[in-house]
C-alpha cells in the first residue's frame, strides 16, 4: 500500500514540475520510464534552472550514461544516495527508485521551501539582531529572532511540519503533530486552505462529515481554485497509517502557494529593514575583515574569503525574495532603492576583493587566471548584432583572430597548472587546493565548450558574407550602360 501510494504520489509531482518542461513530459509508468534517464535529467534540468549533459539516444550505454549524468550533478549539490546504483534504476527497482525521487523532492522543494520560512514570517536572519533598536517593536523583532534562531536548528521535516500547525492553529481545535495520522479526518488541509484563502471552506460544517468526504472536498478546492495538483486521493490518507513522504510532498504544496501570494506594504517594508540591517552587519564585516587579513599570506586571505563567502551565501538566502524583487527602478519605495543600492555596493566589495586575491596568485597561476578571465569573458559576450554586414565581417574577423590566439595558450597553460608545486620553501601549501581545483574546472569547461564557440563566430561571419552578398546581388539587379561602371562595381566587389 505505502509503495503503490508513494509511485502514485511521486508521479503526479514529478508530471506537475515536467509540464514546465519544453517540450512537456508526461510520466506514464514511473519505474519504466525513469529507465532510459531523459526523465531524470528533464526532471532536474526544471529543478535546477541549469542544462545538464546527455545523450541523446535510448540504447543501454546511453540510457547508463544519462542516469550516471543524473546521479554525479546530485551528488555535486553534496546530496547523499546511499544504495542508489545505476543498475537498479535501469531495472526499474521500486525501492531504489522510489528512495531516489524521494531524494529529489526533499532537497529541491520541500528543503528549499523550508529555507525561505523566515522570509515568510517577517523574521531576521539569526545574525540581524544588531540592527534591532530599543523601541517596542524593536523588542518584538528581538523575540522574532531568538525565535528563529531555535527554528533553524530543527531540520526541514519539522519547519514544515511547524508552518502548516501554525496555520492550523488559527482554528481552533484543529491539532496537527505529524504527517501521519493528524491529517486523516481532512480538517488540517481545509484549515490551511482557511487560513490561506479565508472564506473557500466551511469548518464548522466539515467537523460533521466523514473523513473521506472532507479529504475530497479539500483536494477539490485546492486544484480548482489554488491550483495545487492533486497528488492524493482520500483512500491515501483516510488509512491507519498514512505515508508520511506523500503527505509531506502534498502539504509542501501549500507552503509554496502561500509564498506567492502578494504581500502588504508593510510587510514589505519590515523585510527591507530587516535586509539593510543585515547588509550593513555584512559590509561591517567584509571591512573588518579585510583589515585583519591584510598581512597574511595569499593562503590565508583566501582561506578566509572561502570561509565568509560560504556565511554569507548561507544568510542570504532568506531575504533572496525581497532582493530580488522583479519591481522597476520607477516602483521601488525609497527604502528598496536604497538596499538595492546597498546590496550592489557590497557585491561590488566582494568582486573586488576577489580580483585583488586572483592578482596575489603566486607566478605562474596569476598568468593563468588572467588568461581563464579574459576568455571566460570572450565566450560569455553576446554576439554582435550588426546591421552593417561589411563592419560585422572585420568584427567577426577580429574575434576569431582574438580567440584563436586566447586557445592556443590551452595545452600550455594546462600542463603549467597541473605540474604546479603548491608549496613553498617551508613545505607550507602557496595556494588553497580548493582555488586549484576551481581552476582545473573552469579548463573542463573552457575545453567543452570550445567547440560550440568557434562554431558560433563562424556562424555570424558567414551570415555576414552571406547578408553582405546579398546585399550586392540587390544592387547587381540593374542594368549598367557603361563598361567603366561594370568594372568599378566587380572592383568593389
Amino acid at each position: 500500500q505505502r509503495e503503490f501510494t508513494q509511485k502514485k504520489t511521486f508521479t503526479s509531482w514529478i508530471n506537475s514540475i515536467l509540464a514546465k518542461h519544453t517540450p512537456p513530459y508526461v510520466v506514464s509508468d514511473l519505474y519504466t520510464d525513469i529507465q532510459q534517464g531523459h526523465l531524470l535529467l528533464d526532471l532536474l534540468e526544471v529543478l535546477s534552472g541549469q542544462h545538464l549533459p546527455r545523450e541523446k539516444g535510448f540504447n543501454t550505454f546511453q540510457c547508463r550514461s544519462n542516469i550516471e549524468n543524473a546521479l554525479t550533478f546530485l551528488k555535486s549539490r553534496s546530496l547523499k544516495l546511499i544504495n542508489i546504483h545505476v543498475a537498479d534504476i535501469i531495472e526499474g527497482k521500486p525501492s531504489i527508485v522510489l528512495g531516489l525521487i524521494w531524494t529529489i523532492i526533499f532537497h529541491f522543494h520541500i528543503e528549499e521551501l523550508a529555507r525561505t520560512l523566515a522570509c515568510t514570517y517577517n523574521q531576521p536572519s539569526p545574525d540581524c539582531s544588531s540592527a534591532v533598536d530599543s523601541s517596542p517593536k524593536a523588542s518584538r523583532s528581538a523575540k522574532k529572532s531568538a525565535k528563529i534562531k531555535e527554528r533553524w536548528k530543527m531540520s526541514a521535516t519539522k519547519a514544515l511540519l511547524l508552518w502548516a500547525k501554525e496555520q492550523c492553529s488559527l482554528h481552533g481545535s484543529v491539532s496537527v503533530t505529524d504527517f501521519k495520522s493528524s491529517w486523516r479526518s481532512g480538517l488540517a488541509f481545509l484549515a490551511i486552505i482557511q487560513t490561506l484563502r479565508p472564506g473557500l471552506v466551511d469548518l464548522e460544517k466539515a467537523k460533521s462529515r466523514s473523513n473521506k468526504e472532507n479529504l475530497k472536498e479539500a483536494f477539490r478546492i485546492a486544484e480548482l481554485e489554488l491550483n495545487i495538483p492533486r497528488l492524493l486521493e482520500p483512500e491515501d490518507v483516510d488509512i491507519v497509517n498514512p505515508d508520511e513522504k506523500s503527505i509531506m510532498t502534498y502539504v509542501a504544496q501549500f507552503l509554496q502557494y502561500s509564498k506567492n501570494l502578494p504581500e502588504s506594504e508593510e510587510d514589505v517594508q519590515e523585510k527591507v529593514r530587516e535586509a539593510m540591517g543585515w547588509l550593513a552587519a555584512q559590509e561591517k564585516k567584509l571591512t573588518k575583515l579585510l583589515v585583519e587579513t591584510q598581512n597574511e599570506t595569499y593562503y590565508q586571505k583566501y582561506k578566509e574569503m572561502m570561509s565568509f563567502m560560504e556565511t554569507f551565501n548561507q544568510e542570504k538566502i532568506p531575504f533572496l525574495p525581497v532582493l530580488s524583487s522583479k519591481r522597476g527602478e520607477a516602483e521601488l519605495s525609497e527604502g528598496q532603492q536604497q538596499m538595492r543600492e546597498e546590496w550592489d555596493k557590497v557585491i561590488s566589495q566582494i568582486n573586488e576583493w576577489k580580483a585583488k586575491l586572483d592578482q596575489m596568485l603566486p607566478s605562474p597561476l596569476d598568468s593563468i587566471e588572467a588568461w581563464l578571465q579574459e576568455l571566460e569573458r570572450l565566450q560569455a559576450e553576446d554576439l554582435p548584432d550588426l546591421q552593417d554586414p561589411f563592419k560585422a565581417m572585420s568584427v567577426f574577423r577580429e574575434i576569431i583572430v582574438i580567440f584563436k590566439g586566447l586557445m592556443d595558450c590551452f595545452d600550455s597553460h594546462l600542463d603549467t597548472l597541473q605540474s604546479f608545486k603548491n608549496e613553498d620553501e617551508k613545505n607550507m601549501p602557496l595556494v588553497l587546493p580548493e582555488k586549484l581545483e576551481e581552476m582545473k574546472r573552469r579548463f573542463s569547461n573552457i575545453g567543452s565548450t570550445n567547440p560550440s564557440t568557434f562554431l558560433e563566430y563562424h556562424y555570424g561571419l558567414c551570415s555576414a558574407i552571406a547578408n553582405e552578398m546579398k546585399l550586392k546581388l540587390n544592387i547587381w539587379d540593374v542594368k549598367y550602360g557603361t563598361k567603366e561602371s561594370v568594372e568599378s562595381l566587380l572592383e568593389n566587389w
